[in-house]
């Protein structure tokens, strides 16, 4: 996956200008990004704060990792049926 050029209190930051009263094209041209990006963004980090975003984040990682540890539990458990189920 690409990285962003923006970190997440970049990002909340434009999103504060936002709320703040600077319309959503124009933000889009002040800091060079899309009009698709902005509301991904927005619809992303909208009312968080940079502190929120960082927790997010880390609970995403530990999710994957999570989610990871499961898929290797499963396929040994699935191993190990094969195995017992076959005669030797």
């Amino acid at each position: 996956m690409k990285r962003s050029r923006f970190s997440e209190a970049q990002i909340i930051g434009i999103l504060k200008e936002h709320q703040a009263g600077l319309g959503a094209k124009e933000l889009c041209r002040k800091h060079g990004i899309s009009d698709a990006t902005f509301y991904k963004w927005r619809s992303r980090y909208g009312g968080m704060e940079v502190s929120d975003a960082r927790r997010l984040k880390a609970l995403e990682a530990e999710n994957a990792k999570l989610k990871k540890m499961l898929a290797e539990q499963m396929m040994d458990v699935a191993t190990l049926k094969e195995m017992l189920g076959k005669n030797f």
